[in-house]
């Protein structure tokens, strides 16, 4: 039996195998007006036919938890009651395909503000409908403007953001929740030493670099409820001297293991621009499989999975418990599908589809 195409038990929830959507910012929300940041037709028919492709779980991409803390525009968001109305068809279309429907929350932090990916990627001053962006210090992220500093003050209300906005993700029919703490965003920002300056309480020390990630944590798994799972997107290193590590992510995951979090999902980078990171397939496996071994958080492995026999093996060997996926998903809604009929496992089609498809 393969064991991509077994179920995976967090909690009470069960999902149905282990090829995951990951989140990836489609930039395709309504930029200003009533529907700001509110899912529209494009997000259900994107996501609705990643489920319908055989994927376990559906992972909506970065949804901001307040306006500043969108990267672009355009983002998605889950501050306001039209969003989360908007949401519950999203989440319908996906449970209805058999999958389970899951939302990134996130602060863009100082790499928020931007224009279109396949634009400019420019900054967007405030004059053109962006914000001044923030951080835990006033780094800025390459060449984009310098962020505000955030005071204590402001730090808990961002903790008050992120737990309003997973209470509202509950309430659109989501069942799985996950803290975005990677890729140079806020809270990575507050992890690294390379985007943390501070040196109050939230700042200096991996501990008091760590807090706002955990108070984040808690306030979250407090709104969420006791039998559904909270997942925590960490870059385990930030390939670059002087910043967080491997070692960082281990002890980062023991905590957060403590505070509730039920699987790790492990990136890499972003927190500093042009860091030279050599990819090649799986080449952030191992960082999962690290972090895996030594807390004993389950975890999920992303980064250039593309074959079905390359998944089964990551799980196979113990390095990871599940697979996100991402631009393969992208180029083939239906690779769960292909990939189960190559692992000798059962697709689970569409009931529509599967009288003319199952023995071709």
């Amino acid at each position: 039996m393969s064991v991509l195409f077994t179920p995976l038990k967090l909690r009470s929830l069960q999902i149905p195998n282990r090829v995951w959507l990951s989140p990836m910012c489609m930039y395709s929300a309504a930029d200003r007006g009533p529907d700001t940041g509110t899912p529209n037709d494009f997000h259900l028919s994107h996501l609705a036919s990643r489920a319908a492709g055989g994927a376990g779980l559906i992972m909506v991409e970065s949804t901001a938890v307040r306006p500043d803390g969108r990267i672009s525009p355009w983002d998605l968001g889950l501050w306001n009651d039209r969003q989360q109305e908007a949401f519950t068809r999203v989440t319908r279309a996906i449970t209805g395909h058999g999958a389970v429907p899951g939302i990134q929350l996130a602060h863009a932090g100082r790499k928020g503000s931007l224009d279109l990916p396949w634009r400019s990627q420019r900054y967007v001053t405030e004059a053109e409908g962006g914000w001044r962006t923030v951080a835990p210090s006033a780094v800025p992220f390459g060449p984009l403007p310098a962020p505000h500093a955030l005071t204590v003050a402001e730090i808990g209300r961002l903790v008050d953001d992120f737990a309003a906005a997973a209470r509202r993700a509950r309430a659109a029919g989501f069942q799985v929740v996950e803290v975005h703490g990677a890729h140079g965003y806020l809270i990575n920002s507050f992890l690294s030493p390379l985007g943390n300056h501070r040196t109050d309480a939230y700042g200096g020390d991996a501990a008091r670099r760590s807090r706002f990630a955990l108070e984040v944590v808690a306030a979250v798994r407090a709104e969420w409820p006791a039998d559904l799972p909270v997942l925590f997107r960490t870059s385990a290193t930030d390939w670059a001297p002087g910043g967080w590590d491997a070692e960082d992510t281990v002890r980062l995951a023991a905590d957060l293991r403590r505070h509730g979090v039920d699987l790790l999902d492990v990136s890499t980078g972003g927190m500093v621009p042009d860091a030279g990171i050599t990819t090649a397939p799986g080449y952030q496996v191992p960082f999962a499989a690290q972090a895996r071994a030594a807390t004993g958080i389950p975890t999920a492995a992303v980064g250039l999975i593309t074959e079905p026999a390359q998944a089964e093996r990551i799980l196979t060997a113990g390095h990871a418990d599940a697979v996100f996926l991402g631009r393969e998903l992208l180029r083939n809604p239906y690779w769960p599908h292909h990939a189960a009929l190559t692992l000798g496992a059962e697709p689970r089609w569409p009931d529509q589809y599967c009288y003319t498809v199952r023995d071709r």
